[in-house]
């Protein structure tokens, strides 16, 4: 492709709002811009990145016998409801009516859409398993996009489903998949770690992120030498438990904290550490009040809470339900007597559920809210002044904290994810029906996996981990064209004619090329070519031609080397080879 022909308006700077390093670079070297928040346009520099990722994510599931098929992103909300999604997914969902009134959604997965597809034409043992996958567009109403392509309400992304008779075939085929997901991140050329992880509103009990390491990633990872990964989301914290030495046991007193709620406020107020606290937090499980407690200096973990409720849904308690359950307006409500508050104001349900973090078991003299405005409890103790109906692992895992495998000290660190893997049993299957014969002529559930890669993200990750001061470094196998060929003085008719043949050489050997044959300064060329990364500089001037040579630089080297134009069919060969 020649340059002078080809769509690459460059930029010597990236729009204000670009807010992280590939946005600014993707913007900058011409492969996107933006249309309206969260919805870009790909340019052609980097649509031939996004479909040499896709490329190599279909070789690689193709390899192990998983079959492409192409589905509606326009979804009928009849199947949502069938799954009991419609009314639980969210604002996130973009909801729509064709001419007829009839509800639809733009796809922002596509459980409901492939369970149907299954149920419809699968219906013996004998056709299972079955591995269908798709390459799509997706939409979530994401009410704050960010990161340019990374975190955009629309995203183009591969999504695999599988289908099994029984739980050793799923369990075989998760391992399998999982596997090839390896093998496309490291033919992608990323540096990356599969950690165990949340499943989310997907669904299932088994799920791993495949992360991109990166210092500028939004994921925070927890790790440990014994070889345990976890998204924070999903890690499990060890705590060691001590029975609290009831004789330090202080009498509960109420004191005045007007108009301050949080935490950091009422520590400073009453010069007791955040540690002391214990944070009161109302959810709703399954429409089922439910209070949650926290340490003070800890994080709730929504994650884990929903699963030890064992809940389908879980959303944070209204105002209205916050204050008939404790009697009080937001921030000032406590564990003790909070079950005897209860005034039925608003139509709330009474609380039934107190479930505490396994770190409260330890607690001595905590603080609290005491269940009237503008006051809180001191001297707060478990057995004493309350009980929760039970215990659990419920907040983010933070550093200090053990790796629940080996009991050492946990390390953090930061990734991307571009890829995610689900066990989801048979909640698709079950609500759609999608049932299959067994071999004993019994109409069972089919059991399923889902297994999603984010195409559009993995280009910003490649360039968040690939980058210098000059721009994009691209890995090879992903790059918009293999090798940049500069010609310099392009009016110098030897020039533009050597120019040609290795041109032509190049093609033959079978690599792709961008040639900058525009009349432009040596210097603008030579920025353009660093900006967008393509890892191979071929440089024909007259000051090279004169000694029978070219210049050649790798993206990553400091300084060029010369070519002979006898080496260059050797060369080329093993730049194919990826030996230079």
């Amino acid at each position: 492709m020649k340059l002078s022909n080809y769509f690459l308006p460059t930029l010597r700077e990236a729009p204000q709002d670009a807010d992280n390093i590939s946005t600014k670079l993707m913007f900058r070297a011409a492969m996107i811009r933006k249309l309206a928040s969260g919805i870009y346009e790909w340019l052609p520099l980097g649509y031939r990145v996004l479909k040499k990722v896709e490329q190599i994510v279909r070789e690689e599931l193709d390899k192990i016998g998983c079959q492409e098929v192409w589905l509606p992103v326009i979804q009928p909300k009849d199947l949502w409801v069938e799954t009991g999604r419609w009314f639980v997914y969210g604002k996130e969902l973009l909801r729509m009516k064709d001419r007829k009134e009839s509800e639809f959604c733009f796809a922002p997965t596509a459980e409901e859409v492939i369970t149907n597809m299954v149920r419809r034409d699968v219906n013996s043992y004998r056709q299972l398993p079955l591995l269908l996958y798709q390459f799509g567009l997706k939409f979530r109403d994401e009410v704050r996009p960010r990161f340019g392509v990374m975190r955009a309400r629309e995203f183009y992304m591969k999504d695999l489903y599988s289908f099994h008779a029984d739980d050793e075939d799923c369990e075989k085929w998760y391992k399998k998949i999982y596997d090839a997901y390896s093998n496309i991140f490291t033919r992608c050329g990323l540096k990356f770690m599969p950690v165990e992880a949340e499943s989310g509103p997907i669904g299932g009990n088994v799920s791993h992120e495949f992360m991109v390491m990166a210092e500028t990633g939004e994921a925070d990872i927890a790790t440990c030498s014994c070889g345990y990964a976890a998204n924070v989301e999903k890690a499990e914290v060890f705590t060691i438990e001590e029975k609290p030495d009831s004789s330090k046991f202080e009498n509960l007193k109420d004191v005045p904290t007007p108009g301050l709620y949080t935490v950091e406020d009422v520590s400073n107020l009453l010069k007791i550490p955040k540690d002391r606290f214990i944070k009161t937090l109302f959810y709703l499980a399954d429409e089922e009040p439910v209070l949650a407690l926290v340490r003070g200096d800890y994080e709730l973990n929504e994650g884990k809470l929903r699963r030890a409720l064992n809940a389908e849904k879980l959303e944070k308690a209204p105002e209205n339900v916050y204050e008939s359950i404790s009697g009080c307006k937001v921030g000032f409500a406590g564990p003790v007597n909070i079950k005897e508050k209860f005034t039925n104001v608003s139509g709330a349900k009474p609380l039934k559920t107190i479930i505490a973090d396994y770190s409260l078991k330890n607690a001595v003299n905590g603080v609290s809210g005491a269940n009237k405005d503008d006051f809180h409890t001191v001297n707060i103790n478990i057995g004493r002044d309350y009980q929760p109906n039970e215990f659990a692992d419920l907040r983010v895992a933070v550093k200090g904290d053990l790796c629940p495998k080996c009991k050492k000290p946990l390390g953090f660190s930061k990734g991307i994810e571009v890829g995610q893997t689900f066990k989801l049993g048979i909640k698709y299957s079950k609500s759609l029906k999608c049932e299959f014969l067994d071999e004993n002529q019994k109409s069972v559930p089919m059991l399923m996996g889902c297994y999603g890669i984010g195409v559009s993200r993995i280009v910003a990750a490649a360039i968040e981990q690939n980058h210098d001061d000059w721009g994009i470094i691209w890995p090879q196998s992903i790059a918009p064209f293999e090798i940049s060929l500069i010609s310099v003085e392009t009016e110098v008719e030897n020039v533009r004619k050597t120019s040609t043949a290795i041109y032509e050489q190049i093609h033959k050997a079978g690599l792709t090329v961008l040639w900058d044959d525009r009349d432009e300064r040596p210097g603008v060329k030579f920025k353009d070519a660093d900006l967008t990364g393509i890892p191979y500089r071929i440089v024909v001037s007259a000051k090279t031609l004169k000694d029978g040579e070219a210049e050649f630089k790798k993206r990553t080297d400091k300084t060029p080397v010369r070519w002979k134009f006898s080496e260059l069919p050797g060369k080329l060969a093993s730049v194919k080879e990826g030996k230079i």
